[in-house]
């Protein structure tokens, strides 16, 4: 068993707790030099720290001894797999005691400082710990030494890098540690998925500190702002990409087109016309020659009214025709989808190769779906319905009052349970859901508003949306 206070105790003989000091936010604000101490209460009244976002930050303790500590740490990789030492990293933190709340978006990049080697998958997390400052950099050096890290030269290839940006409202600075991180101000790799987290306001005391460590009037938001802000993804070597199959898709750079193959007999489109596995072989064929990227499979109609299967009926549907395919020599390269609510569905399918799940119903129809997508490591279509398929359509269902705002507001809350199931936001894409719980007017209107529905989902989260689904 891994014994934190040894880790410690090998790594760090020269720490003194005096290392580790609490600042009180109008203290670092007002350019004071704040004096090492292991806890402080401050007494200031409330002030704006960005006048121009308009956050109050009211009088408050700041305890070093909290249980609760929230941190942000960034996340780097670039040998071996890197999407697995990712995945491999938030699992191994979950069991030392860091509690994921929030993930950044991924992104690919251009090695910085040694560039003679591969490029770098980067992102960041938002979470919470009851470790201190230097026991979670040991926990963080245990896990990179788990996932393979050795010695090296600095800032050379390496299978992961995990390093602590933030820890609540502490600034520290040992022989060993210096929070918050010495570069973050110069690398945009590193703000890009810090930026995603923070969203676009300071939504409490300790993002308001994280912020006054900037020394900007708008904390961060101006030192990426600086840096080039949004204008430099897909641009300066940093591209935002999602994982799928064993591709890196950059979304900015192409429209990708879907197929769909319906191996149902009552779907409103096809109904019937691929039952047989020749058929539907066939048709995933032609599907391919006409310039398809992804081919999303479905065994149960979700059509209006339609009644629902179980799962060995869904499974006895999909599971000849999907190991035809798999088999077939144009399968290579095309991204495979799974169009199922059921959890046991999507695992069974994504074990005999397919790439993405596809859940209409955003994890709502069977709950099980999120914590088996979030186990299998595969991108998550969660979209927007009420009900099921056999009364999205009644009346109840389809009353809105405005129709975008109120479909990002549910749209959200799905994401939110993706999210705290374990599925990184890099492997979920948003669906609002045309056609499903919405009549013709609805359906207009959303697709006139897709930007208006992105940014009130934004607004709910105060998180960058990485994927948005147009259909």
């Amino acid at each position: 068993m891994f014994n934190i206070k040894k880790a410690i105790k090998e790594m760090l003989p020269v720490v003194k707790s005096g290392f580790t000091f609490g600042v009180p936010i109008s203290n670092y604000s007002h350019g004071r030099n704040p004096k090492p101490v292991l806890s402080i209460k401050s007494s200031v009244k409330p002030f704006k720290l960005f006048p121009s976002l308009g956050r109050p930050i009211s009088s408050s303790s700041i305890q070093v001894q909290s249980t609760d500590q929230e941190i942000v740490i960034a996340l780097g990789s670039n040998v071996g797999n890197r999407i697995q030492n990712f995945n491999e990293a938030l699992r191994l933190m979950k069991n030392y005691g860091v509690t994921v709340t929030r993930h950044g978006c991924l992104y690919e990049t251009e090695p910085a400082y040694v560039t003679d080697q591969p490029k770098f998958l980067n992102s960041a997390i938002r979470g919470t710990t009851k470790l201190k400052p230097h026991e979670l950099l040991a926990v963080l050096k245990r896990i990179e030494a788990e996932l393979g890290r050795t010695s090296g030269i600095r800032y050379g290839p390496r299978p992961i890098d995990l390093d602590i940006l933030f820890y609540g409202h502490l600034r520290v600075n040992s022989d060993v540690l210096t929070v918050p991180h010495e570069r973050i101000w110069e690398r945009p790799f590193v703000l890009a998925p810090l930026i995603d987290l923070l969203g676009s306001c300071v939504e409490n005391d300790t993002v308001a500190t994280w912020h006054s460590f900037a020394n900007c009037k708008n904390g961060l938001f101006d030192i990426w702002d600086k840096l080039g802000g949004e204008s430099l993804i897909g641009k300066e070597g940093i591209k935002r990409v999602l994982p799928l199959g064993d591709q890196l898709v950059d979304w900015s750079k192409k429209t990708h087109v879907m197929g769909i193959l319906n191996l149902t007999p009552d779907s409103f489109s096809d109904g019937g016309m691929f039952l047989e596995v020749d058929d539907a072989v066939s048709h995933f064929r032609s599907l391919v020659s006409e310039g398809t990227d992804i081919v999303d499979i479905g065994a149960q109609s979700t059509r209006p009214f339609a009644e629902r299967l179980t799962v060995d009926q869904e499974l006895d549907r999909l599971i000849p025709v999907l190991d035809e395919i798999i088999k077939i020599p144009e399968s290579k390269g095309i991204i495979l989808s799974v169009d199922t609510f059921y959890a046991d569905v999507a695992a069974e399918a994504v074990n005999r190769g397919v790439h993405v799940v596809n859940d209409v119903s955003g994890g709502t129809l069977d709950p099980k779906i999120l914590s088996v997508v979030a186990d299998l490591g595969v991108p998550f279509i969660t979209m927007h319905m009420r009900g099921d398929p056999s009364t999205m359509q009644n009346c109840n269902n389809l009353h809105y009052g405005d129709v975008c705002k109120e479909v990002a507001s549910e749209l959200y809350q799905r994401l939110c349970a993706a999210e705290l199931a374990g599925i990184p936001l890099w492997r979920i894409v948003a669906d609002p859901g045309i056609g499903f719980s919405k009549n013709t007017e609805h359906n207009i209107e959303l697709i006139s508003n897709l930007p208006i529905v992105r940014r009130e989902i934004e607004k709910f989260s105060n998180i960058r949306l990485c994927y948005f689904k147009n259909k």
